[in-house]
């Protein structure tokens, strides 16, 4: 859900402000003093500095400023907090070598994962629309409800960075697919030294339905072909769609060149095209 506010906030001051983007109109000043601030749809969290033996709390309507509700959380002394995150009315805590916290702020239903079952991850990403989130850690995605249950693993969804690059990750619109940049099979001939592999998978189930790799049996003259001049071209490994303004600097790429060292991904839905760039400044298309 989309917000029309944002939350501008200045520690030196400890003032935190809310802007309508429509007018411009500041609606809301928080002069409270807090640590850390998390906002979900039409709610914000403000997390105020540890005590001994717990985190102070407070929620806030994004509208209007309102508290909510008010709340410290307790924590076991002397560990250290490996995250608090907010999820609509779900509160998740971890501390070290901790048990895995969800706490519903509406009600105060607590649930505990275990730390063997859930460790903690590099980073999250919320699905909003299927109420679920995923995590990333050493170089692995899974999928969990907020009752604490691991929903999916994936079968082929290596990632290529260890500590979780979400600019080589996209989530789909409808949240059903995941498409990153991966680490390519050990068996691939062409995929040694920097080259990856892009992979597709199914968030609810953890099948692979795509793959692109070096392997990929493309002729010679549909290889890659990129600019050096992204406003003015774009590439397809189909070979059958090349622009490119006549000036640009033109640079030919196999498809084990192109898959190597990537640092961005993105996936244009409507165009179905996966736009990827490299640590060399290039940026190469890929479509049916």
């Amino acid at each position: 859900m989309a917000t029309s506010k944002w939350l501008v906030d200045d520690h030196d001051a400890s003032v935190t402000q809310l802007w309508n983007k429509l007018d411009f109109d500041t609606s809301v000043f928080i002069f409270i003093p807090f640590y850390f601030l998390l906002n979900s749809p039409g709610i914000m969290l403000l997390i105020f500095t540890k005590a001994s033996s717990h985190v102070p709390l407070k929620i806030l309507s994004i509208e209007d400023g309102t508290v909510l509700k008010s709340f410290n959380h307790l924590l076991h002394r002397n560990k250290k907090v490996d995250f608090i995150e907010q999820f609509n009315e779900k509160l998740l805590v971890k501390q070290e070598n901790e048990n895995l916290q969800i706490l519903d702020v509406r009600n105060s239903e607590l649930k505990e994962v275990s730390r063997t079952e859930f460790m903690t991850p590099s980073a999250f990403i919320f699905l909003y629309e299927n109420q679920l989130f995923l995590t990333f850690r050493n170089r692995t995605v899974a999928v969990w409800n907020f009752r604490g249950e691991l929903v999916t693993s994936f079968e082929d969804h290596l990632l290529w960075h260890p500590d979780c690059n979400t600019n080589n990750i996209y989530i789909t619109s409808d949240q059903d697919l995941i498409i990153s940049y991966c680490k390519a099979d050990s068996d691939d001939p062409l995929s040694e030294g920097n080259a990856g592999s892009i992979n597709i998978s199914n968030i609810l189930t953890g099948k692979c339905l795509a793959k692109i790799k070096a392997s990929n049996n493309f002729p010679m003259e549909n290889e890659c072909s990129c600019s050096s001049n992204f406003s003015s071209s774009s590439s397809s490994i189909g070979g059958s769609r090349k622009r490119a303004h006549a000036s640009a600097s033109r640079i030919r790429s196999t498809v084990a060149e192109a898959l190597e060292d990537i640092t961005a991904l993105f996936y244009d839905e409507e165009r179905n095209e996966i736009y990827t760039g490299n640590r060399h400044g290039l940026v190469h298309v890929w479509s049916n």
